[in-house]
């Protein structure tokens, strides 16, 4: 048996929680359910990450750097309308080969949002300087536009609620979009 450090470790617990957040949100799940997907106690669990929020963090953290990363990378080398289709083309390909990452996506928001209600900025600030860095990502590829940003990033909300709904591929509520997502109807318990 091969013993892995604490660092890959770590890193299981993030892609677990990311599978378990995205499936249940933050209120709906618990570090009992994270530590028996990695196959650690929860005390084990506790000695990488001081608590719950801190793995949700660290989730919502790797979930955005890894969009980012996409953004930048298919855009390589690449301006304006070209770099536009490009990072739609990722991204339609992101959602719809990994469902969760978009439930992720929608998790964290909505996380925020009740965090946020209730007096707590942590979420909302780490979450805000993602989204910034994703929108510099984005931003800078477009010629700096603020309009073509802001478009880019509308459309993306956009597909992400229609995705989120269900709405196949072929139906009429894609036919404005170049890019029409394939979301999978995930019927395995993740």
């Amino acid at each position: 048996m091969v013993r892995m450090s604490a660092e890959e470790r770590r890193e299981s617990v993030i892609r677990a929680a990311i599978s378990e957040f995205a499936q249940n949100g933050y209120h709906g799940t618990s570090t009992e359910a994270i530590a028996k997907r990695v196959g650690v106690s929860q005390p084990y669990l506790f000695r990488l990450f001081p608590g719950k929020k801190a793995i949700f963090l660290a989730a919502t953290e790797r979930c955005m750097q890894d969009m980012r990363r996409m953004f930048e990378e298919a855009a390589e080398g690449l301006e304006g309308e070209e770099a536009h289709d490009a990072m739609g083309e990722a991204y339609a390909r992101l959602i719809s080969e990994q469902p969760e990452r978009l439930r992720m996506q929608l998790q964290t928001f909505l996380a925020v949002a009740v965090a946020e209600a209730s007096g707590d900025h942590e979420f909302g600030e780490m979450v805000r300087r993602g989204w910034m860095e994703i929108w510099d990502s984005v931003h800078l590829p477009l010629g700096a536009d603020t309009d073509a940003t802001t478009s880019f990033m509308a459309y993306g909300m956009l597909i992400n609620t229609l995705a989120a709904m269900g709405f196949p591929a072929e139906h009429r509520v894609w036919e404005g979009f170049d890019i029409a997502p394939r979301v999978r109807q995930e019927t395995e318990d993740s």
